[in-house]
């Protein structure tokens, strides 16, 4: 499964500002991390958006946002966002903002035990 490189190329100018951003192929996409958390990925042409849980169900209602269905339920917290939502530079921001409130906003992963 290929992923747009021309949207991969616009996301990473855009999180450039942000320091110890970490970009990795996965799930035959892509995906932007910041503080070991996903913010955003890539899957074909669709770009997908990691959030608060409790505010799923507002992002969601929002034009362009659909539900991930990557393993084929919903999955809560994730989001798909039409190419017809990211259009311009300013409409891609606002999504990848939500991914970047996500990483600062949400309990450090708990770590393994060995």
């Amino acid at each position: 499964m290929a992923y747009s490189e021309k949207l991969a190329e616009r996301i990473t100018e855009l999180l450039k500002p942000q320091k110890k951003l970490v970009i990795k192929k996965m799930f035959g996409g892509i995906c932007y991390m910041l503080k070991d958390k996903m913010i955003a990925g890539i899957v074909e042409n669709k770009l997908m958006i990691r959030c608060m849980k409790e505010d799923y169900d507002t992002l969601l209602k929002k034009p362009h946002a659909g539900e991930m269905t990557f393993t084929g339920k919903p999955m809560k917290g994730f989001l798909y966002v039409a190419p017809s939502g990211i259009h311009t530079d300013k409409q891609l921001q606002k999504w990848l903002d939500v991914g970047i409130e996500f990483a600062y906003k949400s309990p450090p992963k708990k770590k393994k035990a060995k």
